[in-house]
C-alpha cells in the first residue's frame, strides 16, 4: 500500500509541475500530460484506497493522514469530472497543486492507525464520509474558480490584456462551471448530513448532539443553501457568487481541520488527530 501511496504522490506531483508549465508556455501538449498524470494518479490513489478498505474492513479515515489522502483522491476526482464537462484545461494549475499538497503533507504524518469499533462499519458511514468529501472537494473546485473568476475580471476592468487574460476562459464559463460546483457540493453536503444523522441515531440514539463537527458542518450547509437562494432567487452571479465560494471554502477548512484541534466531541472517535 505504500507503495501504491507513493507513486500517487509522484504522478501528483509531475502532473501538477505540467500544469504549471503550461501556464507559462501555453503548449497544448503541456495540459494533456498534466491530466493523463492525474489520471494515472487517480487510479493507483483510487486502488489504494479500495485496498486500506478491504484489508481493514472500513473506509481510511481513521486518522489525519488518511483523512488527508481521501481528501486529495476526492480533488482529483472531482477535477477530472469538471475538466471532461467544462474543458477548462487551466483549472489543473489549481487542482494539481492542492491534491498533491495534500499528499504531501499525509506522507509526513503518522500512519498508524486509530483503534476501530464494529459499529463503525456501517453503510449509512459509508455514504455518509463518501458524500462528504467528495462534496467538500467540489466546493473546493468552486473556490478556485472564484478565484480565477477574481483574477480575469481584475484583468478585464484593468483592460491589461496580459498574463492572466490570454490565460484564462471567459467570466460566463469560470461562473458556470463554479455555479456547477456549487450545485453539486450542496447536494452532496446534503446527502452526507441526512446519512449523518440516520447514522448517529442508530448509534448514539438522537439526530443531532450539538457535536462542534456537527454545528461547523451546518453552518457550512447554512452558507451554500444561502448562496444558491441568492442567486436564484436575487440573480448573484459573477463576483459575489465567487467571493461567496471562496468564504465558503475557508469556513469548510476550519470545520476540516480547525474543529478537531480546537474542538472535542463525537467525531474524535473516528481519529486519532
Amino acid at each position: 500500500m505504500e507503495t501504491l501511496t507513493n507513486i500517487t504522490i509522484f504522478l501528483y506531483m509531475i502532473g501538477a509541475a505540467g500544469y504549471l508549465a503550461y501556464l507559462f508556455i501555453q503548449k497544448d501538449y503541456l495540459q494533456k500530460i498534466g491530466c493523463c498524470l492525474l489520471l494515472s494518479g487517480f487510479v493507483f490513489h483510487s486502488t489504494s484506497i479500495v485496498y486500506g478498505f478491504f484489508q481493514s474492513g472500513h473506509i481510511p479515515v481513521h486518522n489525519l493522514n488518511e483523512t488527508l489522502s481521501i481528501a486529495g483522491w476526492a480533488i482529483i476526482g472531482v477535477f477530472l469530472w469538471v475538466q471532461y464537462k467544462f474543458h477548462l484545461k487551466i483549472l489543473g494549475v489549481y487542482a494539481a497543486p492542492l491534491a498533491a499538497f495534500a499528499m504531501v503533507m499525509a506522507s509526513q504524518l503518522s500512519r498508524e492507525p486509530a483503534p476501530i469499533k464494529n459499529v463503525f462499519n456501517s453503510v449509512w458511514l459509508h455514504i455518509h464520509i463518501f458524500a462528504v468529501f467528495i462534496g467538500e472537494a467540489s466546493f473546493a473546485l468552486a473556490c478556485g474558480l472564484g478565484i480565477l473568476y477574481l483574477l480575469q475580471e481584475h484583468t478585464i476592468k484593468a483592460k491589461s490584456h496580459g498574463f492572466f487574460y490570454k490565460r484564462l476562459p471567459s467570466l460566463e464559463l469560470l461562473d458556470l462551471a463554479g455555479y456547477t460546483c456549487i450545485i453539486a457540493g450542496f447536494l452532496l453536503l446534503t446527502l452526507g448530513l441526512i446519512t449523518g444523522f440516520v447514522y448517529a441515531k442508530s448509534i448514539w440514539g438522537r439526530f443531532w448532539s450539538w457535536d462542534p463537527k456537527e454545528v461547523w458542518s451546518g453552518i457550512t450547509w447554512l452558507l451554500y443553501a444561502a448562496l444558491l437562494h441568492q442567486r436564484l432567487v436575487v440573480g448573484w452571479r459573477g463576483r459575489k457568487s465567487a467571493v461567496m465560494a471562496i468564504l465558503g471554502f475557508i469556513v469548510i477548512l476550519f470545520t476540516f481541520l480547525g474543529v478537531n484541534f480546537l474542538l472535542t466531541g463525537h467525531h474524535e472517535e473516528f481519529t486519532r488527530w
